[in-house]
């Protein structure tokens, strides 16, 4: 039964401000814009629906907040059968000051960078915080006459663009070499993203991409044409059409168009563009009944090979680990030890269990990583582990065939195969040592 939960939050968080009045103060929330959202997809959750009703909660990382400070999120089911909530009315308050924080639940977002406002001065590579690098994720959202309740955000719906005003999709904008894209081809290019470079909008979920496009800045409902200093967080810019140099990237009654402009804009071809992130937690029950909570949810983020050959072994890292996991290549068990919460140690378990008995690689092997709780429960990762081909035959293979050692004396098939197996042995037992100390 998979289980899959989709957090799309920001990694630098506009706030819009709303004060409210009473007899002694004014106190001032400040929203998120776009706001936090939650999608829930998996076959598993079709079925649990049938027994239990899903429901969430959302909250800063304040020690000082508890449960009823918390905001409730209601989820709606998707006509792509997947759950959808929205946390559009979570804010932080004006009397914090904060200029980092996350969102919690049962789950923790990536840091968020708090900006009330864009900057004005003139960005530099030295702000490299505000900056927006090519491949990174962003957002992009629309307001007619700079007002908060006609906020749309472009997105993505069975594959066509549409601005909606609660759904955002998180896109990867890339700076495309114009060159190659004449020829027809697209060369992705690194760095950050600057004015008048032509760059390409993806959808990080359905890959539906919009076509090359230059970004321009806006200033006044004027697109400066003579600008290449980057493209920061909050910015105002506008999209033009690389094929088309009269037609800009537009909003229109919810609609998606091209606006046959020149110089001055209308507000639909004004865009806001944000960094974004979207953090993905996969898990599967199996068969096992699960009574304990799911999180903490273990996190890799990298892998690290020490030795080769039948010695090898192979230490993850990442966050959230405990005693009660365990590494697997892909439905086999690896003998693991727990070193801290950030570090995992196993035995790379011998090719010989993926290839039929063969140990004498042909051909490569790849099989994903897992990690299993002792309950049963499964977190799948992002990783795999690849087994590369052996350049010849292992000492005994190349004994078979030749018959004789050099020396011209015999059984040393024999001789071979004992001192692997002594080898081996006193690997595991050096293992089981080391896990003792």
């Amino acid at each position: 039964m998979l289980l899959k939960i989709i957090i799309h939050d920001v990694i630098c968080s506009p706030l819009d401000k709303i004060c409210c009045f009473n007899d002694c103060f004014c106190i001032t929330y400040r929203f998120f814009c776009p706001p936090p959202c939650v999608y829930i997809t998996g076959h598993g959750w079709k079925v649990m629906q049938d027994h239990l009703k899903v429901c969430g909660y959302m909250c800063l990382d304040s020690s000082s907040q508890s449960q009823a400070d918390a905001f409730k999120l209601v989820f709606d089911e998707q006509p792509n059968s997947r759950m959808f909530a929205c946390a559009k009315s979570l804010f932080i308050s004006d009397q914090d000051k904060r200029k980092h924080f996350c969102l919690l639940g049962f789950f923790q977002s990536r840091m968020i960078k708090v900006i009330s406002k864009p900057s004005q001065k003139r960005q530099s590579m030295k702000n490299a915080d505000l900056c927006i690098s090519s491949c990174s994720r962003v957002a992009l959202f629309n307001r007619l006459r700079s007002q908060t309740v006609s906020t749309r955000y472009l997105s993505v719906d069975r594959g066509a663009f549409i601005a909606s005003a609660r759904h955002w999709t998180a896109f990867t904008i890339t700076m495309v070499d114009d060159q190659c894209a004449d020829q027809g081809g697209f060369v992705l290019s690194e760095g950050f993203i600057c004015y008048g470079c032509v760059v390409q909008l993806v959808c990080t979920e359905s890959g539906a991409a919009l076509p090359p496009m230059v970004i321009r800045k806006v200033n006044k409902q004027h697109a400066i044409l003579d600008v290449d200093e980057p493209v920061s967080q909050l910015h105002k810019c506008a999209f033009q059409f690389r094929d088309n140099p009269h037609a800009y990237l537009c909003l229109t009654n919810d609609a998606i168009i091209q606006d046959p402009s020149k110089v001055v804009l209308n507000d639909g071809s004004c865009w806001t563009i944000i960094g974004v992130e979207v953090v993905e937690f996969t898990f599967n029950q199996g068969l096992a009944c699960i009574t304990t909570p799911v999180s903490p949810f273990p996190v890799v983020t990298g892998l690290e090979v020490n030795g080769g050959g039948h010695v090898a072994m192979l230490e993850i890292h990442g966050e959230n680990f405990t005693p009660h996991l365990k590494v697997w290549f892909g439905n086999g068990e690896a003998e693991t030890m727990y070193k801290s919460p950030k570090s995992l140690l196993c035995v790379v378990p011998d090719v010989s269990v993926f290839s039929d008995g063969w140990r004498c690689l042909r051909r490569v092997i790849t099989v994903p990583l897992s990690l299993v709780r002792l309950d049963g429960l499964i977190y799948r990762t992002s990783y795999s582990f690849t087994y590369t081909p052996e350049l010849q035959p292992p000492p005994s293979a190349r004994m078979t065939a030749g018959g004789k050692r050099e020396g011209g004396m015999g059984g040393g098939q024999d001789d071979d195969i004992l001192l692997e197996t002594i080898h081996q042995e006193f690997t595991r037992a050096n293992f089981h040592l080391f896990m003792q100390s």
